[in-house]
C-alpha cells in the first residue's frame, strides 16, 4: 500500500496480486478451504481517495480507469453494502463505536472476477485509510483481525510484505524476502468466474506439492527454475467451467514464457517472462489475438 495526502484527501494505492502457487489442502467444517499459497503484489493499482464528511454517511463513488474494450461498466460495481470498501468502513465503526462519515472515491484499474484480489486490496486500503483519516489508532494486528471478517485475502494486503506464503484460509502470513523481480504478462478474457463456484468444483490435495521449491529458486534469483514450480490447484476446475481459460492456456502453451498459469480462481492468466521487453512483445501478440485486457507488470519489492 502507498499513502499520500493531497489537499484534504488521503490517497491510498491498492495493489493487485498474483498467486504463484496455490494448493487446496482440505475443506473445513465451516465450508471454507485451507490453502497453501504464495501471493505476490504487482505494480497494478486501484486508487482510493478518502476525505472526511460533515455527517456520518459513508459515500462511495467508483470510476473506471481502464480501456472500454474490457466491456466493464461502472454500473456493474456496487457502491452500497455489497462493496467491500463500504463493508470495511462499517466494520471499523462497529468495532470502535465511532460514527464518523467519509466520502470515498475508488478509481478501478484491477479487473473484477479475475483472481487478482482487487476487492480484497480495496478493503484493506479502506481499513488502513479510514483508520488514519478518522484517527482511530487501531494497530495492524487489530486491523488484520477485522480483515478476516471481510475475506480470506484481505489480511495479505495488510501484512506489510509484498510477497508472502499464506496458509489457513489465507489469513496466516509468512512474509517472504524475495528481492528478485519477476516480470509478467497478464491477460484476462471479458468473462469472469465465480470464486465459490470454482471452489465447489475443486478437489483438495492433502499431501500434494509444496511451494518450497518455488521459494528457494526465487530467493537465489533462479527465475526460470521458479517459473517451472508454478502451481494452481484451482486451474483444472476453472478450465472445466470456462472455455476462455482453456483457450488462454492453449495460447500460453505456444508462447515463449518461462511458465504460465491462472491466478487464484481466475479468469486472469499470466506468464512469467525473461524481462519487460519480452513481456511487451508477448502482450502485443495477445492483443492481436483479440484479448480485451492485457497488462505488462512485475512483482513489487
Amino acid at each position: 500500500m502507498f499513502f499520500r495526502w493531497s489537499d484534504r484527501a488521503l490517497i491510498v494505492d491498492a495493489p493487485a496480486k498474483l498467486n504463484l502457487f496455490l494448493r487446496i489442502v482440505r475443506k473445513r467444517p465451516d465450508g471454507f478451504h485451507d490453502i497453501d499459497t504464495v501471493m505476490s503484489t504487482i505494480n497494478l493499482f486501484d486508487t482510493l481517495e478518502f476525505s472526511a464528511s460533515n455527517d456520518n454517511e459513508i459515500r462511495l463513488t467508483v470510476e473506471l480507469a481502464v480501456s472500454p474494450m474490457t466491456g466493464v461498466s461502472v454500473d456493474t460495481i456496487p457502491t452500497g453494502p455489497e462493496n467491500l470498501v463500504v463493508r470495511a468502513a462499517e466494520l471499523l465503526r462497529l468495532h470502535t463505536g465511532a460514527t464518523p462519515g467519509a466520502d470515498v472515491r475508488l478509481i478501478k484499474r484491477i479487473p473484477s472476477a479475475a483472481g487478482m484480489g482487487g476487492g480484497s486490496s480495496d478493503a484493506a486500503a479502506a481499513l488502513l485509510g479510514l483508520n488514519a483519516l478518522w484517527g482511530l489508532g487501531l494497530s495492524t494486528g487489530e486491523l488484520v483481525g477485522l480483515a478476516a471478517q471481510l475475506g480470506s485475502d484481505v489480511a495479505f494486503f495488510l501484512g506489510g510484505s509484498t510477497t508472502a506464503r499464506c496458509t489457513g484460509r489465507g489469513e496466516i502470513l509468512e512474509p517472504l524476502n524475495l528481492p528478485e523481480f519477476l516480470h509478467f504478462v497478464v491477460a484476462k478474457p471479458q468473462a469472469g468466474l465465480s470464486t465459490p463456484l470454482v471452489y465447489k468444483h475443486c478437489r483438495p490435495d492433502t499431501e500434494g506439492l509444496s511451494p518450497e521449491g518455488l521459494i528457494a529458486a526465487w530467493s537465489r534469483g533462479a527465475v526460470a527454475e521458479a517459473a517451472r514450480c508454478l502451481h494452481n490447484g484451482l486451474q483444472a476446475p476453472a478450465e472445466s467451467l470456462s472455455e476462455a481459460i482453456r483457450g488462454l492456456r492453449e495460447i500460453f502453451d505456444r508462447l515463449p514464457v518461462l511458465g504460465h498459469q491462472l491466478s487464484g480462481s481466475g479468469t486472469a492468466y499470466f506468464g512469467v517472462c525473461h524481462n519487460r521487453g519480452q513481456a511487451l512483445q508477448i502482450a502485443g501478440r495477445l492483443r492481436s489475438a483479440g484479448y480485451p485486457w492485457v497488462f505488462v507488470t512485475r512483482s513489487c519489492t
